[in-house]
């Protein structure tokens, strides 16, 4: 247990911020959102690493390092997605998925 919180407690809310992050990127028409409901997943998956990382191996850095790549490539994501959707945003003058038709063609 790290400092009286066990696994199943942090994993339980990993999952929570999981399901969250789906439930928001399956439901948003804003592409804004969807890419926040993104970073949720990502940092559900960067939180799994560090705690099985602390219970299965404690005296290592493994999922450390791993969750710290994990920021890193969700920050260089975060700014091309911000790059895309600014573009978008000058062409169409909307964020909303809906409106994104002109892409198919």
């Amino acid at each position: 247990m790290i400092s009286g919180i066990s696994i199943y407690e942090i994993l339980t809310v990993s999952t929570i911020i999981f399901f969250i992050g789906i439930y928001g990127f399956v439901t948003r028409k804003n592409l804004i959102a969807m890419l926040m409901s993104v970073e949720l997943i990502l940092n559900s998956a960067a939180l799994n690493f560090v705690i099985f990382n602390k219970y299965l191996f404690p005296n290592e850095l493994g999922g450390a390092i791993f969750s710290i790549f994990i920021i890193a490539v969700a920050a260089a994501e975060t700014a091309l997605a911000l790059a895309i959707i600014i573009n978008l945003y000058r062409l169409i003058m909307s964020l909303k998925t809906d409106d994104l038709e002109t892409m198919k063609y």
